[in-house]
């Protein structure tokens, strides 16, 4: 409970909010690095050091961060870095618990506060303990508590699908081989449109049915995939393909504002997506008969409300 006498679900925040969004927010530029590292440039103001260059570094798998400026870290008390409430934290000078309801407000993260227990809703699981109120079935997708790691990025699966190492980073694709739902598949983040990491996509290695594997209860036509990133672009244009594949060889191309609907149907929630933040689309389904229906029924859909182009896939082939 924070000085307001509202209760703040810590772990919930931390794991519904990464570091990359918040870089985002404040407008923080990093280079990417080795696997699943970001660094560059300290963007702390007690950082008074003009000697100390990319000292900064970011660790997306563990969503953690450090500066190794032995001035930035004296300034702060000794403290090397932290995870994403340390951040807000040190950026905006306030408490962590301040840290944790500014995210909460600010950037619809999970584990938002609730005023005391008395006589508001506030719910107890079975065990008796204090939980928050859950996201209404059907509305969201709730962000996950967690993140699958490490994911190897360099399986020789990901490179037989032409997908570069490089590309597998920046989407933080890769192999999970521990136990879990995920076990022996290559694992997929998928986010909603705020960036939050909503579910993992497991794709099967080999030819075992379904090739993917969603979590239970997530709604994948509530979704976009990669809609956050091609947000960052500014720009109206977007291209539309159908799988997670398709995406990554059309970002590995140079098209950074790519989506994909994660199948062939276009969902109302999809669409909706898709009318409010861009003016033009451009379609680049599969070129098999599939792909060729769901171009056609999509621009129906749309009905002229949108901008719209149809780029056809050679026939009987996938986006490359």
């Amino acid at each position: 409970m924070d000085q307001r006498g509202e209760w703040i679900d810590f772990a919930a925040v931390k794991a519904a909010v990464g570091m990359e969004r918040l870089l985002v927010w404040y407008g923080v530029k990093l280079r990417r690095g080795v696997g699943m590292y970001l660094r560059g440039r300290c963007p702390l103001a007690q950082h008074s050091s003009p000697e100390s260059r990319e000292t900064f570094i970011v660790n997306t798998c563990k969503n953690v961060w450090v500066c190794h400026s032995q001035s930035c870290v004296e300034a702060r008390g000794g403290q090397a870095g932290g995870n994403v409430l340390d951040f807000v934290a040190v950026m905006e000078h306030c408490s962590i618990a301040e840290a944790a309801r500014r995210l909460s407000v600010r950037l619809g993260a999970a584990g938002r506060t609730r005023r005391s227990l008395e006589g508001t809703g506030f719910k107890k699981n079975e065990a008796g303990s204090s939980s928050l109120l859950s996201v209404s079935a059907g509305t969201q997708n709730a962000p996950l508590r967690f993140v699958l790691c490490p994911l190897d990025s360099r399986h020789p699966y990901l490179q037989q699908r032409g997908i570069e190492r490089q590309t597998a980073e920046y989407f933080q694709v890769g192999f999970y081989s521990a136990t879990g739902f995920m076990e022996g598949r290559v694992a997929i983040p998928i986010h909603n449109r705020q960036g939050q990491l909503v579910a993992y996509a497991g794709r099967v290695i080999g030819q075992t049915e379904p090739r993917y594997r969603f979590p239970p209860g997530f709604r994948k036509s509530l979704e976009l995939f990669n809609l956050h990133r091609a947000l960052q672009g500014g720009t109206r244009q977007v291209v539309v393909v159908e799988g997670f594949v398709d995406c990554m060889h059309l970002h590995q191309a140079g098209f950074s504002e790519v989506v994909a609907l994660m199948g062939s149907v276009l969902s109302e929630t999809q669409q909706k997506l898709l009318l409010d933040h861009f003016g033009e689309l451009v379609l680049m389904m599969d070129g098999d008969e599939t792909g060729r229906r769901a171009s056609r029924r999509i621009a129906a859909q749309l009905g002229g409300r949108i901008a719209l182009r149809i780029v056809e896939v050679p026939a009987g082939s996938q986006i490359n």
